[in-house]
């Protein structure tokens, strides 16, 4: 049975994710929210939930991996790759890439306030954005209006999207079942 996963939902997964990150100096033991990290030696690569990353990471403590960040470039990679795939099939995201794509987008709007260049780069990046999530929620909704499908076609869509997905799909056939009934004022 598919149980339905907000936006929410995933966004609270994904905070709770190990993230790789490196630290950028020695640091000895910390003790966040009532559990210790640590200690941190500068240079090396740690595993660390996200929301602990995020917080050593505004301390200067740690820094993410670029290779696991989200950038204008691979927005870009992205963006293209979706638009050379046919209309009926999507391309597969990066892991977590909406959580990571809201971050990324919130963090050129914070930088963008008194940098020119973000704020240009932020202006690429959201129109970049919404025709990644109009492409991808196009096809969804043909999925969806599609006759069943195996889960082979829906392995290419994000969790979020396989939950718009099924709660499309749902009202569709809902619908149709409606449009077909025979009542007695009907016929």
């Amino acid at each position: 049975m598919f149980q339905q996963v907000s936006i929410e939902d995933t966004d609270l997964m994904f905070e709770n994710k190990e993230a790789k990150v490196i630290a950028n100096y020695n640091e000895p033991e910390i003790e966040l929210a009532g559990f210790k990290v640590g200690p941190f030696e500068e240079g090396r690569e740690y595993e660390i939930r996200y929301w602990v990353a995020e917080e050593l990471g505004r301390m200067g403590i740690v820094r993410f991996r670029e290779e696991d960040m989200l950038d204008v470039v691979k927005l870009h990679k992205i963006h293209w790759k979706e638009r050379v795939q046919p209309t009926n099939k999507a391309s597969s995201l990066p892991e977590d890439f909406y959580p990571k794509l809201r971050r990324y987008l919130a963090q050129l709007e914070k930088a963008s306030r008194n940098n020119r260049e973000k704020l240009k780069e932020l202006e690429k990046s959201a129109r970049i954005s919404k025709d990644v999530i109009n492409s991808r929620v196009k096809k969804v909704v043909s999925l969806a209006s599609s006759l069943p499908l195996t889960s082979h076609a829906l392995q290419d869509l994000t969790p979020e999207e396989r939950a718009l997905y099924h709660c499309l799909h749902n009202v569709i056939n809902e619908w149709r079942q409606k449009i077909l009934e025979r009542g007695e004022k009907q016929w």
